[in-house]
């Protein structure tokens, strides 16, 4: 089946709007509509020929137009700071800090418990000894315990020992409380440093959003200055070829149509550069990402100035986090040289190759295994290290130390936030103040443009005077997109110094 110029067109201009952007829509249609112009004519072989080489052509097109950057989709802030929350590698660091520390938390927890030891031996050895009593050393010494007899006999015989030994800790003075209560504290300070990290990031999402999205608008604004350039060498190109204008002109417009490519590369290489900066802070890379215009140039946000909302500010919560854990670490610590009371009970069953009747000896595996003697024990234990307490005393002065040191943290970290909220108020009236003149300065700019160019078309000024007010409208355009996004970025800075980004959001969301 023949399919028409018109209707393969027609497939491609509607099916092109599920896989792009609105803005890369109308380029695509202008692609297709340039490839396809229909004309009601009946084409020749030849004509034939080029048309099915333009139907492959575009359909090749067609099936690469979403992974181009040509057709990025448009992705919202929303949307990014989702993301971004979601895989960035870094919280997840911090996620399983926190899942150790609460782990930590239950493991501590078990110094509650009592200790039960068993065990059971099969051994092979010989059996002599005297009486006296040895050094344990730590319970690196075997026991000598055996026959007492006036000859050693180095026959080997077969042994057993079970033993079952509970020693519980009932009264430790707050010892395993205050590890407790420790290891709290450091999963308080691990939930604290994640609340920070996570909202620190969510603020440089958010910056590096608004940094290119100003960057994605300068970008139209010296392609705009560029089409200008490039009108106003075609016709000085013409009126020079003609004698109406001098050679100098030329020359001139064609400096002002390079200096205007150099400035549409200059903002595609920051726009790029930014790009790839947030895709990071998304933890995904991407080679391209086209963010969404929203609300940020089609209103102006309302600052909200508070004096002590950096108060609340996640990194002072999490400084305060850092001083509380030392404090527990220091009551532990000091805590760690006091005696420990325990109920201790133990029972155990001995069996020998050597008779506990009359001293004879049976080299054989069984008389060995058999049990002859049963006992148990119960009883109270005292234990205390009373020369631990030098190092304790030492160890308790460290963290002593460690404390002052993250109080004094603390304050530097109170007095930075209370500056940064100052600025942010300053900045945010004086980006306020400069995006209600951009309007001003880029109204005043247009009219002398539109003034001059009429002059240089009337031969009443020269190109250098019409020069100038392009660079001026140029300058013009970047001011507005820049000061316009300046003000949103304030915004954000008063949201980051006081630690609630819904500050910046409830106004996006509006």
């Amino acid at each position: 089946m023949d399919i028409s110029p018109k209707c393969f067109q027609n497939w491609l201009l509607v099916s092109s709007q599920n896989i792009v952007g609105s803005n890369s829509h109308s380029m695509f249609i202008t692609i297709v509509k340039s490839l396809f112009p229909i004309k009601h004519k009946t084409p020749d072989p030849a004509r034939r020929s080029l048309v099915s080489k333009k139907y492959a052509l575009l359909f090749a097109l067609f099936l690469l137009a979403p992974a181009g950057s040509l057709f990025a989709q448009q992705v919202n802030l929303q949307e990014i700071l989702q993301e971004g929350t979601e895989n960035y590698p870094f919280l997840k660091s911090k996620q399983a800090e926190i899942r150790g520390a609460e782990s930590r938390v239950k493991s501590v927890k078990t110094d509650y418990l009592p200790t039960l030891v068993v065990q059971d031996q099969y051994t092979f050895s010989t059996n002599n000894s005297v009486a006296g009593s040895f050094w344990g050393n730590e319970g690196s010494v075997i026991s000598p315990s055996g026959g007492i007899r006036p000859d050693n006999i180095y026959t080997g015989t077969f042994g057993s020992f079970t033993s079952a030994l509970v020693d519980w800790r009932v009264f430790n003075f707050g010892k395993v409380k205050a590890n407790v209560n420790t290891a709290k504290a450091e999963l308080t300070r691990s939930q604290a440093d994640f609340e920070n990290e996570l909202f620190q990031h969510q603020i440089r999402i958010v910056d590096a959003y608004l940094v290119l999205l100003i960057n994605q608008k300068l970008v139209e604004a010296q392609q705009q200055n560029l089409e200008r350039a490039s009108i106003f060498k075609r016709v000085t190109d013409a009126a020079v070829g003609s004698g109406m204008r001098p050679g100098v002109d030329s020359s001139l417009a064609s400096a002002e149509y390079a200096k205007a490519k150099l400035l549409v590369l200059e903002s595609q290489r920051s726009t790029k550069a930014q790009a790839l900066r947030l895709a990071e802070l998304t933890g995904q890379l991407r080679d391209s990402i086209q963010v969404d215009t929203m609300q940020f140039y089609s209103q102006l946000p309302v600052g909200t100035a508070s004096t002590d909302s950096f108060l609340k500010n996640p990194a002072l919560r999490f400084s305060q986090t850092q001083i509380d854990a030392s404090y527990a670490r220091s009551a532990a610590v000091r805590k760690s040289y006091l005696p420990s009371i325990s109920i201790i009970g133990s029972g155990w069953a001995r069996g020998s190759g050597v008779s506990n009747k009359d001293d004879s000896f049976h080299t054989g595996f069984s008389s060995g295994v058999g049990y002859q003697v049963y006992n148990y024990l119960f009883g109270v234990s005292t234990r205390w290290n009373l020369t631990n307490i030098l190092r304790v005393r030492n160890d308790y002065k460290t963290e002593q130390f460690q404390v002052e040191r993250f109080k004094e943290l603390y304050q530097t970290q109170k007095l930075q936030l209370d500056r940064q909220s100052r600025e942010a108020d300053m900045q945010f009236q004086l980006s306020m103040e400069q995006a209600r003149l951009t309007p001003v300065q880029l109204n005043a700019a247009q009219r002398a443009f539109n003034q001059a160019q009429a002059r240089y078309q009337s031969g009443l000024t020269d190109l250098f005077t019409l020069a100038q007010s392009v660079n001026a409208l140029n300058r013009a355009e970047v001011d507005k997109f820049v000061t316009n996004g300046n003000v949103w970025r304030a915004l954000l800075m008063q949201a980051a110094a006081a630690g609630d980004l819904s500050i910046f959001l409830n106004q996006v969301a509006k």
